[in-house]
C-alpha cells in the first residue's frame, strides 16, 4: 500500500502537548498500584513509591518504553492471515464481549452461546474484509472456569485467522496458552507463530491498575505472548470532558502500562491498546456510535506512532440496536477515520450492536462491505503508466466507448470496488425482485456462508492432544469441526 495522507486531527505540536502532559500526569498525579508485585516491579525501575502511588518520572517511562518492539507479528494459522503491526499498515476485524446475540433463525436477542463462537469464527473465515477474528461473545452456556479453553478450541477449528480475546485469570491463561501450543505443534512453535493473543483491561480510570488482571498481563508477556493493554477511559465520567483531556489521561495510562511489561519482560511484544470514548452524560453510559469516537481513535493511532508503537484501538460500534441507518452511519464513519488514520488494529469493526452488547450474525455480512469500501480508499488512486490510460484512449478515440477496452477488462477488479451485498439495479429491476432489504438480504448471506463453507478443522494429532489433555473440560454442547484438517 502507497503511503498517502493520513486523517490527523491532531498538529504535530498537539500532539507534543498531550504527550508532555501525559508524561507530566505520571510524574505529578502518578497511578495507584494497590499489589505488592506491581509495586515493586516499579521500585526496581527506580519510580518513586508512595504508599500505593506510583509516580513514574519522564526518564524512566522513555527508557523502559522504548523497550517495546515497534513490530509485532500476529499470526494466523494459515500463514495468509498474518497480520504485521508497524507504522501505518490496517488490519480490521471483530472485537467485543457481547453477551446476547441476535438469533439467526429468530432474529430475537439471545445469550451468546458456545457455538455462536465457532459460527461466527466460521463466518469471519469466509468474510474477506475482516483479517482476524476477536472473540466476539462469551458464551453463557460453558461454567466460567472451563470458558477460556472451550472458547478459543471452538475458534481454532472454525478459522484460520489470528484470534484474541481476554481470560478469566491466571488458570484460564494457562489453559489458553497450553491449548495454543497444542494447536501449533509445541510451546516453541507457539513462539515463533504465536496464533493467540491476549487483551488485558488492567486499568481502571482513571489511572487505577486492578491487580487480578495486571497479573494475568504480567505472566503472558513473560510467556511470550503478545498482549494488549487496554484501556477505554469515558470522557466526562471516568476521564476529562474535554477530547485533549481524555486523550491525556489514555496516553499516560497505556505508556505506564508498557512501562510496566517492559519492566518485566524487556522486548515483550506489547500493542498500545488505545479505546478512548464517551459517555451519555445523562446516563453515564458508554457511547461508541458519536464521531468524535472516531476522532479519538484517528488521534490515538498519532500518540502511538509518536512512540513508534503499534496500536490496537476500535471502530465500527454503534447504539442501534439493529441494523438499520443508524448502524450504517455510524459504524462507516468511525471505520473510515480509524482506517485513513492508519491504524494497525482496529476491533469491534464487525458485528457489534447495541453498544458491544449484542451482535448480529447479518451485521458481520454488512460490515465486511463498510470494511472493503474504506480499505479501498486507503488504498487510494494508482497513477502509472499503465493507469493514466494514454494507451486506452488512444484505441478507443473520440465518440468510442471504454466497456469493452482491455484497461477495462484487466483492471476492473483492481480498481473499482464492487459491493457484493449493495443493490445497484434501478428502481424498477429491484422492484421486480421483490424490493429486497439489505439487511434481510445479508441475513440470508449469512445463512448460506454457514450452510456452505467447509469448517477448517485442527490436524488429526493437533485434535489428539487437546482431547487427550482438555477432554473432561470441553463442553458438551459443542461439536468440534467435521471438516477434517487443513
Amino acid at each position: 500500500m502507497k503511503a498517502l495522507p493520513l486523517y490527523e486531527p491532531l498538529s504535530p505540536a498537539e500532539v507534543e502537548a498531550i504527550d508532555q502532559a501525559a508524561l507530566r500526569v505520571l510524574e505529578e498525579v502518578g497511578i495507584e498500584a494497590r499489589d505488592q508485585e506491581i509495586l515493586e516491579l516499579y521500585r526496581r525501575a527506580e519510580a518513586r513509591i508512595e504508599g500505593s502511588r506510583v509516580f513514574l518520572p519522564g526518564t524512566v517511562v522513555q527508557r523502559e518504553v522504548r523497550r517495546a518492539p515497534a513490530e509485532v507479528v500476529l499470526c494466523g494459522r494459515d500463514p495468509r492471515h498474518d497480520l504485521r503491526l508497524t507504522g501505518t499498515n490496517v488490519h480490521v476485524g471483530t472485537g467485543g464481549a457481547a453477551l446476547d446475540v441476535l438469533d439467526l433463525d429468530t432474529g430475537e436477542a439471545r445469550p451468546a452461546r458456545l457455538q455462536d463462537v465457532a459460527d461466527l469464527a466460521l463466518l469471519v473465515e469466509n468474510l474477506e474484509n475482516i483479517h482476524f477474528f476477536l472473540r466476539p461473545c462469551e458464551p453463557r452456556d460453558v461454567p466460567l472456569d472451563r470458558v477460556d479453553v472451550n472458547k478459543y478450541y471452538a475458534a481454532f477449528t472454525h478459522t484460520t485467522k489470528h484470534v484474541m480475546g481476554s481470560v478469566h485469570g491466571l488458570d484460564g491463561l494457562r489453559q489458553s496458552l497450553e491449548l495454543a501450543a497444542l494447536v501449533s505443534g509445541g510451546p516453541e512453535a507457539y513462539r515463533q507463530r504465536p496464533i493467540l493473543s491476549f487483551i488485558g483491561c488492567w486499568m481502571v480510570s482513571p489511572l487505577t491498575l486492578e491487580p487480578a488482571i495486571t497479573r494475568v498481563i504480567l505472566e503472558a508477556v513473560r510467556q511470550h505472548a503478545p498482549v494488549v493493554l487496554s484501556t477505554a477511559p469515558m470522557a466526562g465520567s471516568t476521564s476529562p470532558l474535554t477530547l485533549a483531556g481524555t486523550l491525556v489521561q489514555t496516553h499516560a495510562e497505556l505508556l505506564s502500562g508498557i512501562a510496566l511489561t517492559q519492566i518485566a519482560a524487556p522486548g515483550a511484544p506489547v500493542l498500545y491498546g488505545a479505546v478512548p470514548s464517551l459517555s451519555n452524560l445523562r446516563t453515564g453510559r458508554y457511547l461508541g456510535g458519536p464521531i468524535e469516537f472516531g476522532m479519538l481513535q484517528a488521534a490515538a493511532a498519532q500518540l502511538a506512532r509518536a512512540w513508534k508503537l503499534p496500536i490496537y484501538n476500535s471502530a465500527g460500534l454503534t447504539e442501534a440496536k439493529d441494523s438499520d441507518i443508524q448502524a450504517g452511519y455510524e459504524k462507516a464513519f468511525s471505520v473510515l477515520q480509524a482506517v485513513l488514520a492508519g491504524s494497525n488494529f482496529i476491533h469491534h469493526a464487525a458485528g457489534m450492536l447495541e453498544s458491544m452488547r449484542t451482535v448480529s450474525y447479518a451485521q458481520y455480512v454488512i460490515d465486511n462491505e463498510i470494511l472493503g469500501m474504506a480499505l479501498r480508499a486507503a488504498r487510494g488512486i494508482r497513477v502509472d503508466q499503465e493507469t493514466l490510460g494514454l494507451e486506452s484512449i488512444r484505441r478507443v478515440g473520440p465518440g468510442g466507448n471504454f466497456l469493452s477496452d482491455d484497461l477495462t477488462l484487466s483492471r476492473l477488479r483492481q480498481e473499482l470496488f464492487e459491493p457484493p451485498l449493495g443493490d445497484r439495479r434501478t428502481r424498477p429491476e429491484w422492484t421486480e425482485a421483490g424490493s429486497p432489504d439489505l439487511a434481510e438480504s445479508a441475513l440470508r448471506r449469512a445463512r448460506e456462508i454457514l450452510g456452505r463453507a467447509r469448517k477448517p478443522g485442527l490436524p488429526p494429532a493437533a485434535e489428539r492432544r487437546i482431547r487427550q489433555r482438555f477432554g473432561p473440560l470441553l463442553s458438551a454442547t459443542f461439536n468440534p469441526a467435521e471438516g477434517g484438517p487443513l
